[in-house]
């Protein structure tokens, strides 16, 4: 294989690896918004589900 040719494929894959670690670091931002989204959901839900046992009635039904 010449040196040139090699150079030019090493240079390829470096661009593939730097976009795959960009992409890979997007993917884990995203994650840590979804589960903070969901920790902020179960905590309404838990709030809103002891407002209705605290209701007369207290059977969680309106």
């Amino acid at each position: 294989m010449e040196r040139s040719t090699i150079e030019a494929r090493l240079a390829d894959l470096r661009r593939e690896f730097e976009g795959g670690q960009r992409l890979l670091r997007e993917l884990e931002t995203k994650q840590m918004e979804v589960r903070d989204t969901l920790l902020r959901i179960g905590g309404a839900m838990q709030v809103l589900e002891e407002l209705l046992a605290s209701q007369p009635g207290g059977g969680g039904s309106p």
